[in-house]
């Protein structure tokens, strides 16, 4: 099953609502929508800097995913992105491709 790295920012008043629900309300909240997408919740982080919090989790399909950023993005209380994650395996079945390609100007 896929895995996706998810970086995600709270709003101001996002960031009222962790204080007010605390944050194993949240990572709680992420593993239940994660198991209803036929998911599992890998790993759930609270971050200092750039990102409040930092996960891990597999969906299915992209598709999953992308429905997940699209209804967490529309509650206008958090941002996020995405990240696909390979195995080295994949990359293994990657370095096998035969691609064609020319690099611009040349």
């Amino acid at each position: 099953m896929p895995r996706y790295l998810i970086h995600a920012r709270y709003t101001a008043e996002g960031a009222r609502g962790v204080i007010s629900e605390g944050g194993s309300s949240r990572r709680d909240t992420i593993h239940q929508l994660a198991e209803g997408l036929g998911g599992r919740l890998e790993s759930f982080y609270f971050a200092f800097g750039e990102d409040d919090v930092v996960t891990i989790i597999e969906f299915p399909d992209h598709v999953s995913a992308a429905a997940v950023s699209m209804t967490v993005s529309a509650s206008g209380l958090v941002s996020t992105r995405i990240t696909v994650l390979l195995t080295p395996e994949e990359i293994d079945q990657a370095a096998q491709k035969s691609v064609s390609y020319r690099a611009p100007g040349q």
